[in-house]
């Protein structure tokens, strides 16, 4: 599945995400926008340059012009869709969230009147699922962070780096021992040269982004962090005080290690966290557990966790269980004492890898060092 819901990449559109590109494209000495999917630009003051060009075959969604430009360029053969009245998110957007936007305001606001939180309340309105027009809104908006995922994705690839999912509870608080567990897993991959990729949420996936984001910062500025933040554990009972702490800690070290969240606002109830410094919120939470699934090519450590936990590793498992022996990816669950015997899928997970291509990718470890060292180094 690709992040996006397409099958293939098109050969034959271009994606034009920025008015930078935009202006790009017509220096280079375009002609026609044939195949241009624009998203969610501001081409007002380019009334001359759309004029000129052929515009038959392009697609605009989102898309701000001057007075009569949109009228010229539908009457010319352009697509146009329309922004959308009454949804507080950009549906066409064209690039992944920053926990800066989904938390804009909050240190001087609560929670309840950021972006994220905004858009949660607008997504359990009474009734508001069966309603067309909420419906496709979410539909596109999902479509384009997908697009936007696929991106970044062939932009990590594409420089060498491979990704490897965290998954853990999202109970996890921070002080704990599991907390820093999770923080030193995210820090020795990121260093290890890999992109983290987790949930997005609080608990060990907020830990294993935090990890990364500091993982070229000093052992004791390390250490100091998870200390300072253990003073607000966990997102309950404020949200804001939770995002406050993190937030001051970006602040503080504004260059962090890039990694991934994919959260979603179908669990808007758990926050993304403030140390992913690339997130791709979905509506649909079937759609990102399949998609945070398939990104991770480089394997996925599995930290002790419950049901959501759970409901992952099997996810991963039957891919693997149906996949050619050249896709399957590794399985690492860290925590004998919990994946075998507090919830056990250690032995379900043998039982079905037996006699198969999985059988040599699924580890079982009890450290966070071991994980490391079966994914190699």
């Amino acid at each position: 599945m690709n992040p996006s819901g397409s099958l293939n990449p098109s050969p034959r559109t271009l994606e034009v995400e920025s008015v930078t590109r935009f202006d790009q494209l017509v220096s280079a000495g375009a002609k026609t926008m044939h195949g241009w999917h624009a998203q969610s630009l501001d081409l007002r003051g380019r009334a001359p340059v759309l004029a000129a060009m052929e515009a038959e075959g392009a697609i605009f969604m989102g898309c701000t012009f001057d007075p009569g430009v949109e009228d010229s360029l539908r009457r010319r053969g352009a697509l146009i869709f329309p922004k959308l009245a009454g949804v507080p998110f950009d549906a066409y957007r064209g690039e992944l969230y920053t926990p800066q936007e989904l938390y804009a305001g909050i240190l001087d606001v609560p929670y309840e009147e950021t972006r994220d939180a905004l858009v949660y309340q607008w997504s359990i309105r009474p009734g508001q699922r069966r309603h067309l027009d909420a419906t496709l809104a979410a539909a596109l908006h999902d479509h384009a962070i997908g697009d936007a995922l696929e991106e970044l994705a062939r932009s990590v690839l594409g420089g060498g780096r491979a990704i490897v999912g965290v998954m853990g509870g999202h109970a996890s608080q921070r002080g704990s021992a599991g907390f820093a567990e999770a923080a030193t897993l995210g820090r020795l991959l990121a260093r290890s040269g890999r992109m983290v990729a987790t949930g997005g949420g609080p608990g060990a996936m907020e830990a294993a982004n935090l990890g990364a984001y500091l993982s070229e910062a000093p052992d004791q500025d390390f250490r100091g962090v998870l200390t300072e933040l253990a003073s607000v554990p966990g997102f309950r009972p404020s949200v804001s005080a939770w995002a406050r702490a993190a937030a001051a800690v970006v602040t503080r070290f504004p260059h962090g290690t890039s990694s991934l969240g994919i959260p979603t606002w179908f669990y808007g109830h758990e926050p993304p966290n403030f140390f992913a410094t690339h997130i791709a919120k979905y509506f649909a939470n079937a759609v990102r557990e399949a998609v945070l699934l398939e990104l991770c090519k480089g394997g996925i450590v599995f930290l002790p966790g419950s049901a959501g936990t759970i409901q992952e590793i099997f996810q991963d498992a039957c891919e693997n269980y149906y996949g050619a022996s050249e896709t399957v990816t590794p399985m690492v669950l860290v925590g004998r004492e919990h994946w075998e015997r507090h919830h056990p899928a250690w032995p379900m997970l043998q039982s079905l890898a037996h006699g198969r291509a999985m059988e040599q990718r699924i580890f079982l470890v009890d450290s966070v060092d071991e994980a490391l060292a079966v994914l190699g180094s």
